[in-house]
């Protein structure tokens, strides 16, 4: 039971963007996926949640061809796609951005204990909170969901470093939850922390795909990586 990119291409407009790339993210586990802009990591992402489709290769979810699906039928068999850009619906309150995804009292209940900073926000609009905390709503919101995999796309863009720190613990929580995650991050250091596989995407390639610590122990490797 996996979610499976096997030789996926990604193409816009006059060519592909991304190349040749297979990956595979478990039940319970953090892949972090990083590189410098442009190489073509949010593409990649879409590609796995139905906003665009490969121009070859293909996608299997626990041994299921997802890859000709829609996003809402993949969204509805357990794909959640969290986008750049803390994608709220400002004049709603917390708990009515919650609804809008959780099945039952519960998957909200489940989501809240995740981020207790919300509790007392419930019933304000998401308009009046800070950035870290309409992430947090993101956030809660996709997990209300009880999705089986998780794809969190730059979620720190906008955020301080020390608050998306803030929210590193909680996407490891969510994996303990048996949520599989592939979580794409500009701030690769901190990312590759919570990882336990890496993939490093330059230029539209995989110029370095395994384990996470050797990333972090090995600056040159990262930087040349970065490189290509």
């Amino acid at each position: 039971m996996s979610l499976v990119l096997n030789d996926v291409t990604v193409s816009r407009g006059v060519g592909p963007v991304i190349s040749n790339v297979s990956l595979e993210i478990k039940p319970g586990e953090v892949v972090t996926l990083v590189g410098p802009n442009g190489a073509g990591k949010t593409s990649l992402l879409e590609s796995l949640s139905g906003v665009i489709r490969p121009s070859s290769g293909s996608i299997t979810m626990d041994d299921v061809d997802i890859t000709k699906l829609s996003r809402r039928k993949r969204s509805r068999t357990g794909l959640q796609h969290v986008e750049q850009g803390r994608m709220i619906f400002p004049s709603l309150t917390v708990l009515e951005n919650l609804r809008l995804t959780a099945h039952s009292k519960a998957d909200i209940e489940a989501a809240i204990s995740l981020f207790p900073e919300l509790e007392k926000r419930m019933n304000s609009a998401t308009v009046l909170l800070s950035g870290g905390e309409q992430q947090m709503v993101v956030l809660a919101r996709a997990f209300a969901a009880k999705p089986k995999y998780l794809l969190l796309d730059e979620m720190s863009l906008g955020l301080a470093p020390v608050v998306f720190m803030r929210l590193l613990p909680i996407i490891q929580q969510i994996a303990q939850t048996g949520v599989g995650v592939l979580l794409v991050e500009q701030f690769a250091h901190l990312a590759l922390k919570i990882a336990s596989d890496s993939m490093v995407i330059t230029s539209g390639h995989v110029s370095y795909h395994g384990d996470p610590k050797k990333l972090l122990d090995n600056e040159e490797l990262l930087r040349k990586s970065y490189m290509g």
